[in-house]
């Protein structure tokens, strides 16, 4: 099985992305998508964004996380 995180994009040059989750902040490859804007939220797997998600979608996946990682 694999995870995607729930990242949005705050900057972007050439095919990298400046990507935040969480109040860190990394860089992502956008290569594999054809359109990703500034603002946008993406899935991250392995240092690449896989799919543009909405952002509802993305808080609630965010807020599940957290009460998953709480629980530990």
């Amino acid at each position: 099985m694999c995870l995607g995180i729930p990242a949005r994009v705050m900057g972007i040059e050439g095919w990298m992305a400046e990507v935040e989750v969480g109040g860190v902040v990394r860089r992502a490859s956008i290569q594999l998508l054809e359109h990703v804007e500034v603002g946008d939220y993406v899935l991250l797997h392995a240092g690449f964004a896989i799919q543009v998600i909405d952002e509802e979608e993305a808080e609630k996946t965010l807020k599940l996380l957290g009460a998953l990682y709480e629980i530990r």
